[in-house]
């Protein structure tokens, strides 16, 4: 296509918000006027699903729930009076107890202010807190977080190694809608443990976001817990920042949540229009589709060109990846869905990956983040009339440019700063083009039922090594895995068996291992 033609061509299909100096090109995405109007039936069906789902339709069956994540930037579309209150009652409860505690009218009992914050949570209960506390924490916050969000010894011992000194003015955040999922359940138990070690009485220190009369909910108030918000069941945790999971820790931040869900609402309302050429979320949804051919062939590569935006990948992950990698699709049929996602930041990885992505496999399609705000305040020239921020807006297009050279597509985001109301709308554009792409391709966006296989596995293997500590545990001698196995009656578990006694003596768990480790069909095993 001639300079011309590609000039028009993104006139005709640039999107632009004026309310929130949004634009969205997907000039750079190769379909024809006759692939959008053979969409069309499908994004007619995707508006009436996206329709029924505000109304509170049963949306994910497997869990017999509503999503409603769109109400709590917008409570007058929630489905009864009861709910509108409660999304009102919490926003304001969150905003009150984090002026109180910034303030120092909620204190430690050691100090006169909190100074930190553990947030301990796992998959949406971290990534969408991680991804905004990078993007828009003050540089001097109020109280500077830090996240336990993995069930690694290691890594808990660094968090609380690095506070070791001010745990007596750290505030805890146990984030789990549960209460009794793994993760967040062991880093809460070690970190209880570290604040009983410093004669710290940790509910005062505590914070549960959960369900109501979850596990958690109820230790919380038996122990008398500084504070409870709720997590809802109508709320995934992939749709979660823009709930008390990812308001209270922003809040305590200092970081405008009212700003993030003016900005959310603001997309929603964008996001509602049933005409697929003004609406960025549709957009989206139509270049997914042609990316892949409707069956996720091609990843999708996120590069946001600014270092506060570089974990918007990773949160995206989620977002995408756990809403559409599904096996089956609404009608029972095996179909195999999903889209890669995967980034870092511009220009990081022009000298990372870019050139696999210009002239490696054409298994991709990149979305920029552009950012029109180079820094607060005016740049000094790097060479004459030049600035940085001149070369990371040029190092966006030239590398643009380049990929579509060579025959790969890309979208380019772009918003005028970042700040809370352009990442509550970002979060809010993703959350819906998500909803429509699951809609176009057949497929529930709302259960994740391979994350319940996995935990379900971890907790098989957790119960065979239990089985295996009571058979060595009774017997004098050591034994072969062969016999362990036959004796916890797992004769087709060997392998596992293996690795639980390795895992078991690398950790001085009173496990010792007779033999060369790397032939484990010549071991023996037995206790210390």
């Amino acid at each position: 296509m001639d300079a011309t033609a590609l000039w028009q061509r993104y006139q005709d299909w640039l999107y632009f918000h004026e309310g929130l100096g949004f634009y969205l090109d997907i000039s750079r995405m190769r379909f024809d006027d006759a692939f959008v109007e053979s969409l069309q039936p499908k994004f007619d069906k995707a508006f009436a699903d996206m329709v029924e789902l505000e109304k509170g339709a049963i949306a994910n069956p497997d869990e017999n729930r509503m999503v409603g994540h769109y109400w709590l930037r917008n409570h007058t579309l929630a489905p009864t009076p009861e709910l509108q209150h409660e999304i009102v009652n919490t926003t304001e409860q969150i905003e009150a107890f984090a002026e109180k505690v910034k303030t120092g009218g909620i204190h430690p009992p050691r100090a006169q202010r909190f100074t930190d914050i553990i947030s301990i949570g796992i998959g949406g209960s971290a990534l969408g807190p991680q991804f905004v506390a990078q993007a828009l924490a003050p540089d001097f916050p109020p109280l500077k977080i830090h996240f336990i969000d993995n069930s690694d010894p290691a890594g808990i011992d660094r968090i609380l190694t690095h506070l070791r000194n001010s745990l007596a003015s750290t505030l805890v955040l146990v984030i789990s809608k549960s209460g009794g999922t793994p993760e967040p359940r062991n880093g809460m138990i070690e970190v209880k443990k570290a604040y009983a070690g410093q004669n710290l009485d940790f509910a005062n220190y505590a914070v549960a976001i959960t369900s109501a009369d979850s596990n958690l909910d109820k230790l919380a108030k038996s122990e008398g817990w500084m504070a409870t918000f709720p997590m809802y069941d109508w709320v995934g945790g992939r749709t979660s920042e823009l709930s008390a999971v990812g308001l209270v820790p922003a809040a305590l931040q200092g970081i405008e949540v009212g700003e993030m869900l003016e900005g959310a609402k603001e997309m929603d309302d964008a996001t509602r229009i049933h005409d697929v050429k003004k609406n960025p979320a549709a957009l989206l949804a139509l270049s997914w589709y042609y990316a892949g051919n409707g069956r996720g062939e091609k990843d999708m590569v996120v590069l946001p060109y600014k270092d506060s935006l570089f974990l918007f990948s990773r949160y995206l992950q989620q977002l995408v990846m756990e809403s559409l990698g599904k096996e089956k699709d609404l009608d029972g049929n095996t179909v195999y869905q999903g889209i890669a996602v995967y980034g870092n930041k511009g220009s990081t990885d022009q000298h990372a990956y870019v050139q696999q992505l210009r002239e490696g496999v054409a298994n991709f399609f990149a979305t920029f983040i552009e950012v029109l705000e180079d820094r607060n305040g005016a740049s000094p020239e790097i060479d004459p009339g030049v600035t940085s921020g001149d070369y990371l807006s040029g190092f966006l297009q030239g590398t643009r440019q380049a990929l579509y050279e060579n025959h790969r597509d890309s979208i380019t985001v772009t918003i005028p700063q970042v700040n809370p109301r352009t990442v509550g709308a970002l979060i809010a554009l993703y959350e819906r083009a998500v909803g429509f792409y699951a809609s176009l391709v057949n497929i529930n966006a709302y259960h994740q039922p391979g994350v319940e296989a996995g935990k379900k596995a971890a907790a098989t293997i957790l119960d065979l090594q239990k089985q295996v500590v009571e058979v060595l545990q009774t017997e004098k001698t050591p034994l072969s895995l062969q016999e362990i196995a036959e004796k916890a009656n797992a004769s087709d578990q060997i392998e596992p068996i293996y690795k639980i006694v390795r895992h078991l003596a690398a950790n001085q768990r009173g496990v010792v291992l007779h033999g060369h480790p790397g032939e484990p069909g010549s071991l023996k095993i037995s206790l210390s």
